[in-house]
């Protein structure tokens, strides 16, 4: 069971609690009600299984933080510009972590008050109005299962019970640089923008073919093979705006940030012959249609629903990125401008030697944050 959160960056961000499962069809009524005893009578009351639970969270936490710091950088970059990313980041990064380590400690010493918000949580989540149901499968098993549909959904109460008043979400983490100090010997390098709010940025889908090819030129280049990076890479939420930069086990800081800054002029100047254009344009569509086994596909298509991806929005990216060109590549180096500009932020998941470095170099650059 995990939350989906639509990315759109709008006021309202309607979160999904999705609970997912799969089966042979003539299985089908054996898992909706593992789904529905999982849901309206699991146990909340078993304090050593729960406390292993919390413990095994907070030690993953921290050897991710570790071993993956640009999935922490990215988190903490898209947190800061909607309350999507927040939102994320509140349940998968490092906020996330500070809750694991406060709800370990209250687990040891409120149990009681613990168990109480478990119920809480269950009383006021679940409700079957409004509850979407999607099936996967072929003609068959999706007679099979949808015999069980009802089932389920009368195990739910019809309305979760009401919320407290004048709980209101945070919204957004603050704008600022950040360094997550942990004790490591290499860097992970996060920055980011927001292409829609920094540049006035109107969605193309020749922007999918623009990230790729620069992630396997330049950023390669002046990240991996330069610098000496495990990697160096880029990504663009269409859905947030967010434009990220990230680097894998970098040795560097400073320099790492100066050849993001380089992709500007790198898509300025750059001269792409028709080969590497195509090149391009067929590696972008493999990623768009990538092979999915029939519960990825069932998936996938359930979240486009939830996003509000229609079918004429993708042919329509589709037809954007097959008739990319190189002029789509300068055009798009002016908006990427905003990611070296005064908009965009850095978090990087360093040691303390080298954050306080940067500080030297850079007064004021950034704020420092013991993570571990």
């Amino acid at each position: 069971m995990f939350p989906s959160i639509a990315r759109h960056c709008r006021p309202c961000v309607p979160v999904f609690p999705q609970v997912r499962g799969k089966a042979m069809g003539h299985n089908s009524g054996d898992l909706f009600q593992l789904m529905g005893d999982i849901l309206a009578s699991a146990r909340l009351d078993d304090r050593a299984r729960f406390t292993q639970m919390v413990a095994e969270t907070k030690a993953n936490m921290e050897a991710g933080i570790i071993g993956s710091g640009h999935r922490y950088a990215a988190s903490r970059l898209s947190a800061q510009r909607s309350i999507a990313g927040w939102m994320g980041e509140a349940t998968g990064g490092l906020s996330y972590l500070e809750f694991i380590r406060g709800l370990a400690k209250r687990v040891e010493e409120d149990w009681e008050g613990v168990q109480a918000d478990l119920e809480s949580i269950r009383k006021h989540l679940l409700q079957r109005k409004g509850a979407l149901v999607n099936l996967t499968g072929d003609d068959r098993a999706l007679a099979a299962a949808a015999a069980h549909v009802d089932e389920l959904l009368t195990r739910l109460p019809e309305t979760a019970a009401a919320g407290p008043s004048g709980e209101a979400w945070a919204g957004v983490l603050p704008r600022l640089n950040e360094a997550l100090v942990v004790p490591t010997q290499v860097n992970y390098v996060g920055k980011a923008a927001n292409l829609y709010a920094d540049a006035g940025y109107k969605l193309s889908g020749s922007a999918y073919v623009i990230e790729k090819h620069l992630g396997t030129s330049w950023l390669w280049d002046k990240v991996r093979v330069v610098g000496g990076a495990y990697g160096g890479f880029c990504s663009f939420d269409s859905h947030s705006g967010m434009f990220t930069f990230l680097s894998y086990r970098d040795p560097n800081l400073l320099d790492t940030l100066e050849a993001y800054d380089g992709s500007v002029d790198f898509l300025r100047s750059l001269e792409l012959d028709q080969d590497a254009l195509t090149k391009a344009i067929i590696g972008t569509m493999g990623d768009l249609d990538a092979y999915q086994l029939p519960d990825a596909k069932g998936y996938t298509a359930f979240s486009r629903y939830l996003l509000g991806v229609t079918d004429e929005e993708r042919q329509e990216r589709r037809d954007q990125v097959l008739g990319t060109t190189q002029k789509d590549f300068r055009e798009f180096a002016e908006v990427l401008d905003c990611v070296r500009g005064d908009a965009a932020r850095v978090v990087a998941v360093t040691n303390a030697d080298k954050a306080a470095q940067v500080l030297q170099e850079r007064p004021g650059f950034w704020e420092l944050r013991k993570v571990l």
